[in-house]
């Protein structure tokens, strides 16, 4: 069997997110369908991330398994020949069998968009959060450093869709930068925020925390307060989904691997 990862691109305002649903237009399930139909068997197309309804992605990763003899980049043609404008294969590449596009990544980094000015562009429709009035951008700036290391995110997350499955995962995740910028040229508002992993919902309950900051409602050390209640009731509503984009995900060096592997068969000879 043959594993081919692709690096996908999608405006997620039709779909219901990532996840395949009964009945209902998803990432996941579009493209299972095409590409069964390109290699000509039934296939099971595995995520990295799991795109809530509305969200985009810039750089998802994927990975299935397949018998097909065609050559990986013959799949991005296929597959983008197949597929709605709305999803793009920007990468098709074949990676060894151990390779899993959610296991192994290492980082994952989104970004949100909030265009300021007083007209939202109509090519801008679902594609950003339009939020023409006040906020304090500085104190934004400040807060959004405030999510930086490791923390207990219960009060920035949404239940998984289970008590067992809230029961087992651990809230606990490390975030590497999480940064507030002004694009004035776009008259736009970005936030970035780049972790090893993410809890449903925490990046837009994130977003929407700094929102409140930005309008005065919320100081900067209540995001402190909201850490050490450990209760999803106490956090703010999460900001609407159309500002949000997976951008990219990052993976372990393929060369490393190699390398460590042959260092090890040098020890075992020697």
């Amino acid at each position: 069997m043959r594993n081919i990862k692709l690096t996908i691109a999608y405006d997620g305002a039709e779909f219901h997110g990532w996840q395949i649903q009964p009945g209902l237009p998803t990432i996941q399930g579009t493209l299972g369908d095409v590409v069964s139909e390109v290699t000509q068997d039934k296939i099971i197309v595995h995520g990295a991330s799991r795109t809530d309804a509305g969200v985009h992605a810039l750089g998802q990763v994927a990975h299935f398994c397949t018998r097909s003899r065609l050559p990986a980049a013959e799949f991005q043609r296929a597959l983008n020949a197949l597929l709605p404008g709305t999803i793009r294969i920007v990468a098709a590449e074949e990676m060894g069998p151990d390779f899993h596009a959610r296991w192994q990544a290492q980082a994952k980094t989104y970004r949100y968009r909030i265009f300021r000015g007083s007209v939202l562009p109509p090519f801008e429709y679902r594609r950003a959060l339009h939020h023409p009035w006040p906020l304090d951008e500085q104190a934004m700036v400040a807060a959004a450093r405030e999510f930086e290391g490791e923390h207990d995110f219960t009060a920035f997350a949404a239940s998984a869709g289970s008590e067992e499955d809230d029961r087992n995962r651990s809230p606990v995740r490390v975030i590497h930068s999480s940064e507030v910028w002004r694009e004035p040229a776009r008259e736009e508002l970005a936030y970035t925020i780049r972790g090893q992993s993410f809890l449903r919902y925490m990046v837009r309950k994130i977003v929407g925390t700094l929102l409140e900051v930005g309008r005065g409602r919320m100081a900067i050390s209540d995001i402190q307060e909201l850490f050490a209640s450990h209760d999803r009731a106490c956090g703010v509503m999460p900001a609407p989904p159309d500002g949000l984009y997976l951008v990219s995900l990052e993976y372990p060096d393929p060369t490393d691997s190699l390398a460590t592997a042959s260092r090890r068969r040098s020890r075992s000879a020697s």
